[in-house]
């Protein structure tokens, strides 16, 4: 496929670029915020181009697990990562809440200090998706900004 959806969501936090990029390097931080409503467990944790974070979403008895493979980690200005969904075992499957959400997402998110505050720009696109999985992403699009939304709420009482 050639014209994928991206998804782009920014907000700007009153806070310092390095504070805020703490929490999204800081794994203890990380698993405060990120997945808003939930139980997040960080299994593993290695921000550096090459090293993964295998993260385990829980409510009640169910869990929904994603294992993110670093591309690129620029200290303080940039994270690049594939975003797989995986079954307990970290092989990339189909989504089993959502068959047709892509098995596969380039998330890149940079940050940008502007006058003590620090701007986030969070970008996500599917990679090697079908069309079925395509049309899924571009129909949720609507409903991830509550998503990171929330989450981004909680980061900002979090500094």
């Amino acid at each position: 496929m050639t014209d994928l959806p991206i998804y782009l969501f920014n907000r700007t936090f009153e806070a310092p670029k390095d504070m805020v990029w703490k929490t999204f390097s800081d794994p203890k931080l990380l698993s405060v915020w990120y997945g808003p409503g939930v139980e997040t467990v960080i299994h593993e944790f290695d921000l550096r181009a090459g090293g993964r974070w295998l993260n385990e979403m829980k409510w009640g008895e169910k869990s929904d697990y994603s294992r993110m493979d670093f591309q690129e980690v620029a200290n303080g200005e940039k994270i690049v990562w594939l975003h797989h969904s995986t079954d307990a075992d970290w092989k990339q499957q189909p989504n089993p809440m959502m068959p047709n959400w892509p098995q596969k997402l380039l998330t890149t998110v940079t940050f940008a200090e502007d006058g003590g505050q620090t701007k986030v720009k969070l970008e996500q696109v599917p990679v090697d998706a079908s069309a079925q999985e395509a049309a899924c992403f571009a129909e949720m699009m609507g409903n991830m900004d509550s998503g990171w939304g929330k989450g981004f709420d909680i980061l900002e009482t979090l500094l």
